[in-house]
């Protein structure tokens, strides 16, 4: 028996960049989304809480300190320390924490867990480009001469550039992205300066630094106090970016630029807090700010912060197709057709049914909700489902791993039950529709992996041993065809119904005939092949072990080891089902994209064998 094991590049994930380069390029790609929520925050908070001297001195220590315990704390700290090969997100957490457990209870509630946190992530996809969008177009409302512009027609701007946004995602962002970390920085410096103009009017404001403040406002408004905690979260939304898009730039380059995304937010909340005193009437914070500061130089803001809601929009688009394709290579969701769009990273992909679907769930939140604040009713309750679970599952792995950051971890998870508890109230007047949109997500990848399991089992493949005895036999005969046959099997333990049905039924059997295996590791990136000759007579084992979020390219891998393939089988499986629950998975199977579709194998060589399977 031969055998060859070479373990071949990992692909490559970007070029490096300068330390102030990465920097500049996690405003980018990392901070769009948390760097434009105070163009609707405070305007949200104030429309509901009168924005007197005690209350906004409370209301901006609730921000400062919910950007330092759930931002800071959480993610700078504590979730950026937990890594595997340089990746973060949900399911990195999930593949740390698994090996670690000892109990099978405790493995599959973390695996539920991980999937409502990875469906609320997706969910929060849906409704933060519609929020922020929105919210940056209703600054057109008070420019000079523009106050009586119609909500319909904001909305109808807003939807444009959605529209627009989307429709050009299928050519990927590499030529455009080496302008975002430059206008986020932009917009970022333009925030702080903004907000320390009008600091300097009134400097005792930065006495809200002072958590005294935070727990005064909880303590004196009681009930009312707490659910405040519900539109103060919308501070902290994006936060999670901090962890879940470390692996494209790397933790130092990520956490440094939070050090001055986080002290420029709070100059501007700041600064935000004085003009709500000065301008209790005001509706529109930020703007009414800038206006108010510096007239010639509003129109520019407004484009700028336009751009900045933009930006933000697209990496979380982009975050939610890079979660989408982690689910598809780690088998928790069905596969689809994607495209890489970047020559430079492959982690930059198009899925195009996540793209439309994503479109058509942002237009819908806005023609539902019309305004920012209507739309914020919907908003918080996600974003803090998620930052709870990532707490909890992080608990749990300082347990086993690091035991004095348990109890700082599980005072963050305590708090960030606070707040969730706190959105509650919300439900009925929008908030329902984030558990809408993630129930789909969460249906899909419970459906798809229970069905997984129970087809495997009803396929019944033969063990490999028992497999090779009857190969043998047929390969006796001498009655082979010229050429080579690859065929695709989970792994060499066991064969497939279809190829037994191909080989031994059938009597299918060509001169060299090729298993193959692709097997999705732990790890991120990197990739190996382990190609092992005459493991019976022209019989050859061929496997792919590869990260869950590395590009394989299984016709390259083949011609690089001399493989030439004349036909390629893989299976079918024609499903019927009588449960409702199976008939969903029969039918999502079926709009799924095909294996030898997903990888992008030739079609002029493939050749589908059916197998009929009652579930």
């Amino acid at each position: 028996m031969g055998r060859l094991n070479k373990p071949l590049i990992t692909p490559e994930r970007g070029e490096a960049d300068s330390f102030w380069g990465g920097v500049v390029k996690a405003m980018g790609l990392v901070f769009g989304d948390i760097g434009t929520s105070p163009i609707y925050t405070l305007a949200v908070v104030f429309a509901l809480t009168k924005p007197t001297y005690d209350h906004v001195l409370g209301i901006l220590s609730l921000v400062i300190w919910t950007l330092t315990i759930l931002v800071t704390i959480e993610y700078a700290w504590l979730a950026t320390s937990l890594s595997y090969k340089g990746e973060g997100g949900a399911i990195v957490l999930q593949r740390i924490l698994i090996p670690l457990l000892k109990s099978g209870r405790a493995t599959a509630f973390v695996g539920i867990l991980t999937f409502v946190g990875v469906s609320l992530l997706l969910g929060d996809g849906v409704i933060t480009p519609a929020i922020s969008i929105l919210s940056a177009v209703e600054g057109i409302d008070i420019i000079p001469g523009m106050e009586g512009t119609g909500s319909h027609v904001l909305l109808a701007i807003a939807m444009c550039i959605t529209v627009v946004l989307f429709l050009f995602q299928y050519r990927g962002t590499d030529r455009i992205a080496w302008a975002f970390g430059p206008v986020m920085l932009i917009w970022f410096i333009a925030l702080a300066a903004s907000g320390l103009a009008s600091i300097l009017t009134m400097p005792e404001i930065v006495k809200a630094v002072s958590p005294w403040y935070a727990i005064k406002f909880l303590t004196e408004n009681g009930v009312a106090g707490f659910f405040v905690l519900s539109e103060v979260i919308l501070c902290a939304t994006g936060g999670e970016a901090l962890y879940a898009d470390m692996g494209h730039l790397g933790r130092k380059p990520i956490v440094h630029a939070w050090y001055f995304v986080w002290v420029a937010l709070m100059i501007n909340y700041l600064g935000q807090g004085v003009f709500a005193l000065q301008h209790p009437e005001a509706k529109v914070m930020i703007f009414g700010m800038v206006q108010h500061q510096a007239p010639l130089l509003y129109i520019p803001f407004l484009i700028l912060a336009i751009t900045a809601t933009v930006i933000a929009s697209q990496a979380m688009i982009s975050g939610v197709f890079s979660v989408v394709y982690q689910a598809i290579t780690t088998r928790a969701m069905p596969l689809m057709k994607i495209s890489y769009t970047s020559r430079a990273m492959q982690s930059q992909i198009y899925i195009g049914s996540v793209n439309w679907i994503l479109m058509l769930g942002v237009l819908f939140m806005m023609i539902v909700f019309q305004k920012s604040s209507n739309l914020a009713a919907a908003y918080g309750m996600a974003v803090t489902g998620s930052m709870t679970i990532t707490a909890i599952v992080m608990t749990m792995v300082f347990y086993h791993k690091t035991k004095w950051k348990v109890p700082i971890a599980a005072a963050v998870a305590v708090i960030n039950l606070m707040y969730l508890t706190s959105t509650f109230y919300k439900f009925p007047h929008g908030a329902y529709w984030s558990l809408v949109i993630a129930a789909f997500p969460l249906a899909i990848m419970l459906i798809w992996t229970q069905g997984q399991k129970r087809l495997y089992q009803r396929l019944m493949p033969l063990p490999f041993d028992t497999f090779l005895v009857s190969y043998e036999q047929v390969y006796g005969k001498g009655r082979t065809i010229p050429g080579t046959a690859l065929f695709f099997v989970r792994s060499l333990d066991f064969v497939s119904p279809y190829i037994v049905h191909c080989i031994l039924s059938s009597n299918i059997i060509y001169e060299r005939n090729i298993l193959t295996s692709i097997i999705r590791t732990d790890q991120p990136y990197g990739m190996k092949v382990d190609y092992r000759r005459d493991i019976g007579t022209g019989l050859d084992y061929f496997e792919i072990q590869a990260g869950y979020m590395t590009f394989v390219n299984v016709e390259a891998l083949l011609n690089h080891y001399g493989i030439k393939a004349k036909i390629i089988f893989y299976g079918v499986e024609d499903i019927i089902a009588k449960n409702p629950v199976w008939w969903i998975f029969s039918t999502i199977r079926k709009q799924s994209t095909n294996f030898v579709q997903f990888y992008k194998l030739p079609a002029s060589k493939l050749h589908g064998v059916v197998t009929r399977i009652e579930m």
